[in-house]
């Protein structure tokens, strides 16, 4: 029987900044529409919405929703 996998919510403003980004490039590189693709994740938690390259859907799925459009939000109206 194999041993449960252990996912590890990030709560690191920083480091949700950090995947983010990663998943972004990852997006790019592989020629998505980075921000339809991370909507699209955000509204409904599909995880096929984001690339497993780079890791790049092992990455998000670290990150609590909630926490991720909170950063997006604080991110948003500190540069307006």
């Amino acid at each position: 029987m194999a041993d449960t996998k252990e996912f590890v919510a990030v709560d690191n403003s920083a480091q949700i900044r950090e995947i983010l980004s990663s998943v972004y490039n990852s997006l790019v590189v592989k020629g998505y529409n980075p921000i339809h693709q991370l909507v699209g994740y955000i509204l409904t938690e599909d995880p096929t919405y984001i690339t497993n390259y780079n890791n790049a859907r092992s990455l998000i799925c670290r990150l609590d929703r909630d926490d991720l459009m909170q950063e997006l939000l604080v991110s948003y109206l500190n540069k307006n």
